[in-house]
């Protein structure tokens, strides 16, 4: 009686009856209230007077918690008002939990808003946090199993500390989300419960690791109370809030789908998901959904759309491939693979069910792979080609394009497109020959192609990344449709290589505009298999330059092209035109392909660490072409059926391919090289005896880490090596003797340059002194007569002296005429007549000055003699 007496009097001193006391609070009254909350709690077992005074003290903490701002003392004293749960009354526990739910409450009494500062929410949630009120709360769930309302008020309680990630972690560690899901089957006739704990368990999705929450709920028990609870809102569940409380827990049992260890198989929860998914679309009656019927509602809608998700999901588990199959799931999807029809009165709209129809062709793509059987007996590929003969048609339809499915789809049928075109290249990718030899025996071959035009033309107007991936897709299908069948080959060749064409001629700044079309430039490459050994279609490409076409790709210099460009080429040629094209194309500076090759060699063995030295030649004679890796990987021995790493380097680099493209064209008389060239050359001629030694290497090594050979096969070894190391060091030898030729050739240029040089340089002179005498002659009278008197002796010099009989002589030299100057066969002289302005010429013989008067009117030029004639225009007094 002493304790309660000393608790009431304490009380009444702590009252806050009057709410003015309340602002004269202070740290030291918490010490007071800590220690009669323990001595309420102790007694509370002997005597039930206790618990009104203690319900009242945690009523005033309630009120305290706008108040206290000391963040370790009332997070310890949370914790030890959470720890009150274990006190035996329901009164207490209630009023624990509408303490909680106060603190999140920031309305105040009227009384109290005057001169008062609340304590912010931000530093509330941090003092919960600290005292780990969420995990105590979790862990009272155990006191209160049977006692509905204290059990409603701990999930009223925890709704509002589980909207902080730190709490959420609290709750977890007490494995809260197991202890949540069993309680959902409890009887509640208000559906507080259920509506709760959902919302507890959405919180610690959001705010906490996925994996851990559903991890705690994969346990049978868990499972089942979850079935149990979806069913009956499923069944019963009549209201919009139910609905969507169905829909809530349909997610968290889709998450549930995706963990492998959880029992849904086993619990039947998988199989009345997969019904569900199904039934209205087949119409087979089954008991799981009997009485069942969904509405056209925007709820049912969603819950159909996470039906197909679920699908969707449990296509990726093995084990629910046996009920995917029996339970009618590929007639259902393929349900939706039709035209699109006028919807009714009772029915989807437009939009939903244009939603819903690309929902589940975009789930058939994952579960048509899994059931090829029931993919062929329900003739899934004519309904699909039919279904892309009307996407490509003129039939008036408008897509929606609202949903995730229907992006890009706004107004035309490019998104069922789409989404069919991904069922068919999920099932073609398989190479089943069942699969596409129904294909083929429909015409899809034809019907491709022209979908593949369609869909260029379409781009040529305005390209988007779903055009690009429909084009990627369907050069897909036509590669694997006609890689290993030459009828094929032949309906693809000459429309196929007509549409194949443009994509190779593709520009190149288009690889970096991120929509795709790197994707849609290695599809068109790949299906060039349909053009690889079909000599029809491999001649019509050629007619269409094609080999140009991948040269100048190749010249471009994309990595990430060499392999597959080089593949090609070495399969094209096979055919005996290929060769000659590739020897006949020129690149950028007049470039030629063998040039381009070595080029790429050389770049190859850059970035493997091939060591050379600086002009190319071979360092290691023992391993010329090895990488730094390869040098770096350790001998470690393996079985016989295990390619080593020199097998496998093959297949990583281009090197091989490109030593098979120069073994077609020929090691010899290659245009275009350089000495630099012609020394790689040598190394890449000898590519496949440097990769037999470094086998034959590997093998040695091996064997030495396993046992000693006998002396025979040592011997044998030995001698292997050896010869290995010999063509290393006559490659080497090879080599230098190219560079000293190139060398020598060089000195040689040189001197006929600098021989040319003094060439010029002498003309020059020559040049120089010949203007030089004529300035003599012009300026120095001596000079001029001297010179002529050398002419004339060099004249006299030049003729016969052998005398002719009786013939006339003619004298070459016009008398009065003192030029230096060597006149030939025909001289014009344009000058004043003689007769007016008198001179030397006025004493010349009369005939030969009519014959001169008459070649100024006009001059008779013989191509002949055009050389030998030097006209002269000058005034008479220019004659010396």
């Amino acid at each position: 009686m002493q304790e309660l007496y000393f608790c009431k009097t304490a009380l009444k001193n702590l009252s806050i009856d009057s709410y003015a006391s309340f602002r004269h609070l202070t740290l030291k009254d918490l010490a007071q209230i800590i220690e009669i909350l323990n001595l309420c709690a102790e007694k509370m077992n002997e005597q039930d007077a206790f618990t009104e005074p203690l319900c009242e003290l945690i009523k005033l903490c309630g009120l305290l918690s706008k108040k206290i701002k000391n963040f370790v003392n009332y997070s310890f004293f949370l914790f030890l008002t959470g720890y009150l749960m274990r006190v035996p009354s329901s009164q207490v526990r209630i009023q624990i939990c509408k303490c909680v739910v106060s603190f999140y409450n920031m309305e105040l009494p009227r009384k109290l808003l005057s001169g008062y500062q609340p304590t912010s929410a931000n530093y509330k949630i941090q003092m919960a946090e600290l005292g780990g009120l969420a995990e105590t709360l979790v862990l009272s769930l155990a006191l209160v199993e049977d006692q509905l309302t204290e059990k409603l008020w701990v999930l009223k309680a925890l709704q509002h500390l589980s909207s902080s990630g730190v709490n959420c972690r609290l709750m977890m560690k007490a494995r809260a989300a197991s202890r949540l899901c069993l309680y959902l089957n409890d009887i509640d006739p208000s559906g507080q419960l259920v509506f709760r704990s959902s919302e507890i368990l959405w919180n610690l999705l959001e705010n906490t690791s996925k994996e851990e929450v559903v991890n705690q709920l994969s346990s049978l028990e868990c499972v089942y109370a979850l079935k149990e609870v979806f069913v009956d809102l499923l069944m019963h569940g009549f209201r919009h809030y139910d609905r969507q409380l169905r829909n809530d827990l349909l997610v968290i049992a889709m998450l549930l789908a995706q963990n492998p260890a959880a029992p849904m198989i086993e619990s039947g929860f998988t199989k009345l998901l997969i019904v569900l998914a199904t039934f209205t679309e087949v119409k087979i009656p089954n008991p799981l959904v009997k009485g069942l019927k969904l509405t056209y509602s925007y709820e049912d809608f969603e819950l159909k759309k996470l039906l197909f998700n679920v699908i969707g999901f449990l296509s990726k588990d093995p084990r629910a491939v046996q009920l995917l199959s029996e339970n009618d799931v590929m007639p259902a999807l393929l349900y939706y693979v039709k035209p699109n029809q006028k919807p009714g009165f009772h029915d989807w709209s437009a939009a939903q069910y244009e939603e819903l129809q690309l929902h589940a062709i975009a789930i058939l793509a994952s579960v048509a792979p899994l059931l090829v059987d029931k993919y062929l007996s329900c003739q899934a590929n004519t309904l699909l080609l039919v279904f892309l003969e009307w996407c490509i048609g003129q039939d008036p339809f408008f897509g929606q394009g609202n949903s995730f499915h229907g992006r890009g789809g706004r107004g035309n049928k490019l998104a069922q497109m789409r989404y069919s075109l991904r069922v068919l290249r999920s099932v073609v990718s398989l190479h089943d020959d069942a699969v596409n030899l129904n294909l083929c025996d429909q015409g899809a071959i034809s019907q491709l192609l022209d979908i593949l035009k369609y869909a260029a033309n379409k781009s040529k107007e305005k390209e988007d990344a779903i055009l690009l991936e429909i084009q990627a897709n369907i050069l897909f299908l036509l590669s694997v449709l006609c890689e290993n069948d030459l009828h094929r080959k032949e309906l693809f060749s000459y429309e196929g290589v007509d549409i194949l064409v443009p994509f190779i001629q593709m520009d190149p700044k288009k690889l970096y505009s991120g929509l795709g079309h790197n994707c849609l430039l290695f599809c068109a490459l790949d299906c060039l298999s349909c053009v690889v050994g079909c000599y029809i279609a491999e001649d019509y490409f050629l007619e269409k330059q094609g080999i140009f076409l991948l040269l100048d790709l190749l010249a471009l210099k994309q990595k990430n092209l060499y392999s597959i460009i080089l593949g090609i080429l070495v399969e094209f040629c096979d055919n005996p035109k290929t060769t000659s094209h590739i020897s006949t194309w020129r690149g950028e500076k007049d470039q030629t392909a063998a040039n381009l090759l070595i080029q790429l060699w050389r770049q190859e063995e850059l970035e493997l660490g091939v060591k050379h030295d600086r002009y190319g030649r071979i360092v290691d004679m023992k391993r010329p072409i090895a990488s730094s890796l390869q040098k770096q990987q350790e001998v470690v021995p393996m079985p016989a059926s295990c390619p080593s790493f020199a097998i496998m380097e093959i297949s990583e680099n281009i090197r091989a391919k490109i030593y098979s493209l120069l073994c077609k064209l020929g090691f010899e008389n290659l245009p275009g090289l350089s000495a630099k060239d012609f020394v790689t050359l040598a190394i890449i001629e000898h590519y496949i005896d440097f990769k037999v030694g470094e086998v034959w290497r590997e093998l040695c090594a091996e064997l030495k880490e396993e046992f000693r050979p006998v002396t025979p096969d040592e011997e044998a070894l030995k001698f292997i090596s050896k010869v290995s190391e010999d063509t290393g060091r006559m490659v080497a030898t090879l080599q230098t003797e190219v560079l000293e030729s190139q060398h020598h050739k060089e000195i040689q240029e040189e001197e006929k340059t600098y021989t040319k040089i003094q060439a010029i340089h002498k003309q020059r002179e020559i040049v120089n002194k010949s203007w030089e005498n004529f300035l003599t002659r012009t300026s120095n009278y001596e000079a001029l007569k001297k010179a002529k008197r050398l002419q004339e002796k060099s004249v006299e010099a030049s003729r016969s002296k052998l005398k002719t009989q009786n013939g006339a002589v003619h004298s070459t030299d016009i008398k009065g005429l003192s030029t230096t100057i060597g006149s030939g066969r025909l001289v014009t002289v344009q000058s004043t007549p003689p007769q007016l302005v008198g001179g030397p010429l006025a004493v010349t013989d009369p005939s030969v000055c009519e014959g001169a008067l008459k070649k100024i009117k006009r001059v008779k030029m013989l191509d002949s003699v055009k050389k030998d004639s030097v006209p002269v225009e000058q005034c008479s007094e220019q004659c010396f």
